[in-house]
């Protein structure tokens, strides 16, 4: 009888504890989404951070160096050429164009803007035709960097990046003596 009675006691006790629980959770409304939500933040800050760490890994590796041989093929170039633009910028370019053509490549160029559908099949078109890309990230739209990037992928093109006009370091020296 004893027993029997502690097991009440306990589920009597059990279940006010359930209903203080229920209008607790019932006063504070999106409580669970709350909680969710805080899981995914604290999951989201954990990534970022693995991210950050391997940014920096990666940053602190040397750059390699791609030596292509540009003889005879298209090299299409991907960002500013213009003089208006920054002197650096335009200078970048102008040396990329002299060492290709030098090396006796033929040199393509694309702006890489945002001007609308004809600038969009410029661009694919350049790209079908080019055998070598080289795409100056900082002077480039969203949209056509990932469409090179996407590019390059899918055929297998060689596609080198810069994030500095002068670093146009990709064209044999054998190539330029020719």
């Amino acid at each position: 009888m004893r027993a029997r009675a502690q097991v009440v006691i306990r589920d009597t006790k059990l279940a006010l504890a359930r209903d203080a629980l229920a209008e607790l959770a019932a006063s504070v409304p999106g409580l669970p989404t709350r909680a969710r939500l805080a899981r995914r933040v604290e999951w989201l800050g954990e990534r970022v951070q693995d991210l950050m760490r391997e940014l920096l890994r990666l940053q602190w590796l040397p750059a390699p160096t791609l030596q292509a041989d540009v003889r005879e093929k298209a090299v299409l170039y991907v960002g500013s050429y213009l003089e208006q633009n920054a002197g650096q910028q335009a200078a970048g370019a102008n040396v990329a164009q002299q060492a290709i053509e030098q090396a006796g490549g033929r040199f393509l160029h694309h702006a890489g803007g945002d001007d609308g559908a004809d600038d969009v099949a410029a661009l694919e078109a350049g790209l079908v035709a080019a055998d070598l890309v080289i795409c100056q990230t900082g002077c480039v739209s969203h949209d056509a960097y990932w469409r090179v990037h996407d590019h390059c992928k899918r055929t297998g093109k060689r596609c080198v990046l810069v994030d500095q006009p002068q670093a146009m370091h990709f064209v044999r020296k054998e190539a330029l003596l020719t």
